[in-house]
């Protein structure tokens, strides 16, 4: 595997919003430095639901990109989601939490499952895009940073499947919001799951 393509964004205006967003990703030459909040430069605006240490970098698989421009009859270009990056050959439904993506120096760690929202589905042009995100069960990737480095298209990326107990990303946008039986509570805690979801899977373990 390989980056495909490194992107960041600058904070802008979606048309008919009155806020701005960070969405819009571009590829970009070069090197790019990554540290523990995600990619040096790249623009996050709401820091309430996006970035953070447990949402660092988003990735996307260039095989599930793939599937999106059949899906939508055109080509999905890379940053098309708001990824910062596209992993070539990674399909995102054999992700799980707490799998690593090493590159160089830099290790990423997967927390969690993309759910989409309505920024996502204005930046798509299809308000009933969330729904149709949901159904299709091929989320985008969020990850932290166990160590930064700097990352360009082009560099090597070694997958480390986690070794625990699995949580794949179609079963954490399946399950997003909803109460979960003790077994899978258990199974999703034992795993590296991005702190919010721990915080509400213990405050369900009551």
């Amino acid at each position: 595997m390989k980056i495909l393509a490194v992107c960041i964004g600058s904070a802008e205006r979606l048309p008919g919003k009155s806020y701005k967003t960070g969405i819009y990703k571009h590829p970009i030459n070069g090197s790019v430095p990554v540290d523990a909040e995600g990619l040096v430069g790249d623009a996050i605006c709401n820091r309430k639901h996006h970035g953070g240490v447990d949402q660092a970098v988003y990735l996307e698989g260039s095989l599930t990109l793939d599937w999106w421009s059949a899906e939508l009859a055109q080509r999905v270009q890379p940053g098309t989601f708001g990824e910062n990056l596209v992993i070539d050959g990674l399909e995102n439904r054999i992700v799980c939490v707490g799998d690593q993506f090493i590159v160089d120096d830099l290790v990423l760690e997967v927390t969690s499952a993309r759910i989409p929202c309505a920024t996502f589905a204005a930046r798509m042009g299809d308000p009933g895009f969330v729904k149709r995100y949901t159904k299709a069960a091929r989320p985008g990737i969020y990850c932290r940073v166990i160590k930064g480095g700097a990352i360009a298209a082009g560099m090597a990326v070694e997958h480390l499947p986690y070794s625990g107990e699995k949580v794949t990303m179609p079963e954490m946008i399946a399950t997003f919001g909803k109460v979960l039986g003790p077994q899978d509570r258990d199974r999703y805690l034992s795993a590296p799951v991005h702190y919010k979801l721990r915080d509400i899977l213990n405050a369900q373990a009551g």
